[in-house]
This record gives C-alpha cells, structure tokens and sequence, in this order.
C-alpha cells in the first residue's frame, strides 16, 4: 500500500512539473484572438480613413457662383446702350437685326449682371 501512494505522488509531482513545460492551449488561442481582433481594428480604421478621403474628393466643392464678366461684344454693347436710352425690344431688334428673342435674351443677360 505504500509504495502504490509513493507512486502515485511520484507520478503526480511528474505531472506537475511537465504541466509547466507543455503549451498553453487557451493561451494560445487568446493570444491569437488578441492579434485577429487588433488586425481587424487597424483594417476598420485604414477603410474609414480612406472613405473619409473619398468623400472628400467626390463631394462637390463650393460652386463659386459669382463669374468674372466676360467682356461684352459689340453687339452687346450696342444693345446694352439703346435700352438704356429707352428703346423698346422691338426697336432695338430692328436696328441690331436681331430677333426680338434674342434681344430680350441680352436684356434679360444685362439685368441679371447688375
């Protein structure tokens, strides 16, 4: 009966000590986790980064909506002074021989610029 307890402590001390040298499995596996779920963080953050720039470069930038006046053609600046001597569309359509359409266009055009 002795000798099976000295066995058995034999072989639980024997045990013990390999128990220090074999590989941690759960350590392992989280160490593994660890380093998938960090790997996945840095892919998440490198993708908002880069949508983020995306965004940047497909949104439109502010429209300057006020345009440096060309400078104007004869033809405009005949009919610019004839309506600011009081003629009237069809008058100045006749002088120009332009269509009253179009008259009323650059008149229109003219306003607009003020």
């Amino acid at each position: 009966m002795l000798t099976v307890i000295i066995t058995l402590l034999i072989i639980s001390t024997l045990l013990f000590i390999s128990s220090f040298f074999a590989s941690d499995r759960f350590k392992s596996i989280e160490t593994q986790l660890e380093q998938l779920s960090l790997n996945q963080m840095q892919e998440a953050y490198q993708l908002k980064k880069k949508i983020k720039i995306l965004e940047e470069e497909l949104m439109p930038e502010e429209l300057d909506f006020n345009f440096t006046s060309q400078p104007k053609s004869p033809l405009q600046s005949r009919v610019e002074a004839l309506y600011e001597n009081g003629k009237s569309i069809s008058q100045i359509s006749q002088i120009t021989q332009l269509s009253a359409y179009d008259v009323e266009i650059l008149i229109n055009q003219l306003i607009k610029t003020r």
